[in-house]
């Protein structure tokens, strides 16, 4: 075993924060996958493809309307300028196909016969409707996958609701626990998380099954299809907004820039002499004599611990009826620290605190250069090269990578349908003016 810093644990290479072999296959190396998806799914073929699975997204002619999300390269808004688009299907090669003429059906159905997964978020019902259900997908290729990530999913009520990402973090939970406290805004209205969660979320969940189901096909041979629903996936993750109705009655409340809770919490979060923010894990109530002992003793180092050097905070007690007074005192410590000095000075005596960051602090962070997290991405029909956040985890033996930009509209036409189906060029001219491809 070597120090922490080295990359042997008990004989055993553990990799480290060093470059990866790209000359070695992605974990999903091989497999076949056909994506027909949206803003709902497209994500999680991204996490495929960029874990190395041959991924074809097939597109409407004319491309997938979330081609027209911005912002834009160079604030030109062009559907193969959507900086969204960009991020969302990295690693992919890209076809144009109409579902709805009976060739473009056909030639999904060639596809499907040779492929591993099928990703869909169109519609329920609507691929069934057409004749590209997984019964007719699947009947030549019994070990096929088929996942539709659908609002709602196939069955229910709400089965052929309309959502957007706003209405399914509003109706999944999350939005109900996101605001301010009563004591900073009166009658505080629920504030929605984030652009884009609920999608995340249900692609995360989609990608779940698909692992799930591909390990089940390993082992039986058998094929599978998948109902995801994105409302499902956001209300499994309400964190214990629901454990904690099912179990107590008790419904959480929203509190200003911490975790949601039944009860009345105390702040967290503090503003530095430097303008930032700290955010410290609800440390003012959870301290035990012996932390607040350390936080003293730091305190002291500046002549501001006011009292809490006493002996008398020893007793949990008294840090329990103090905790106001306590609070105070790191209020008063942090204004007259800077951000940076705070925050590592809290993680040197083990608080879990950190540092409130913008994009800009983000893109420059240290850590993040040093794990090579940034990657730079080529796009050689603007001959510039650009940069892409990278993966959350490093896999020493199957690399994550971005194989490739985003797909222009219909850019791997002629590799896929004339190189892999046999299509001819006629055949393809007449495809084209046909409004199949």
């Amino acid at each position: 075993m070597t120090s922490a810093n080295g990359n042997q644990q008990d004989g055993v290479d553990i990799g480290g924060a060093r470059p990866a072999d790209l000359s070695l296959p992605g974990a999903l190396d091989g497999l076949r996958v056909l994506e027909i998806c949206d803003e709902k799914g497209q994500f999680c073929g991204k996490l495929m493809a960029d874990n190395g699975a041959d991924l074809i997204k097939i597109e409407p002619p004319g491309g997938e309307a979330c081609r027209s999300f911005g912002p834009y390269m160079d604030d030109i808004p062009h559907r193969e300028r959507s900086l969204s688009f960009w991020h969302y299907n990295t690693s992919k090669r890209g076809i144009t196909l109409n579902l709805e003429t009976p060739q473009g059906q056909d030639i999904l159905k060639q596809l499907a016969a040779s492929a591993d997964i099928v990703l869909e978020s169109r519609k329920p019902g609507y691929l069934e409707s057409l004749g590209l259900g997984y019964a007719a997908l699947s009947a030549d290729n019994p070990g096929l996958i088929m996942c539709s990530l659908t609002p709602y999913g196939q069955t229910g009520p709400w089965r052929d609701y309309v959502s957007s990402d706003i209405t399914q973090m509003a109706g999944g939970g999350q939005m109900a626990s996101s605001g301010y406290d009563e004591i900073d805004v009166p009658d505080p209205p629920p504030i929605a998380p984030g652009g884009g969660n609920s999608w995340h979320i249900g692609a995360h969940y989609a990608y779940i099954g698909l692992m799930a189901a591909l390990y089940y096909r390993f082992l039986t041979g058998e094929g599978q299809y998948i109902d995801a629903s994105v409302h499902e996936a956001c209300a499994l993750t309400t964190e214990g907004a629901i454990a904690i109705y099912l179990s107590t009655g008790d419904v959480v409340q929203r509190h200003t820039g911490r975790h949601a809770a039944p009860d009345m919490s105390p702040a967290i979060q503090f503003p530095t002499g430097d303008g930032g923010w700290l955010n410290t894990t609800r440390s003012g109530t959870n301290l035990t004599p012996a932390r607040l002992k350390l936080l003293a003793e730091w305190f002291d180092q500046s002549g501001m611990a006011e009292d809490l050097t006493d002996e008398r905070y020893q007793d949990p007690e008294v840090i329990a009826a103090e905790n106001d007074h306590i609070v105070s005192v790191m209020k008063n410590f942090f204004m007259n620290s800077t951000l940076m000095d705070s925050f590592h000075g809290g993680q040197q005596r083990d608080f879990p605190w950190g540092a409130i960051r913008s994009m800009d602090e983000i893109v420059g962070d240290d850590h993040l250069t040093d794990r090579e997290f940034f990657k730079e991405v080529e796009h050689p029909e603007l001959g510039r090269t650009f940069t892409y956040p990278g993966p959350a985890m490093l896999l020493n033996g199957s690399p994550w990578r971005i194989s490739r930009r985003a797909p222009l509209i219909g850019e791997h036409n002629s590799e896929i349908l004339q190189g892999e189906l046999g299509l001819t060029n006629s055949q393809m001219l007449l495809l084209a003016e046909g409004g199949v491809i």
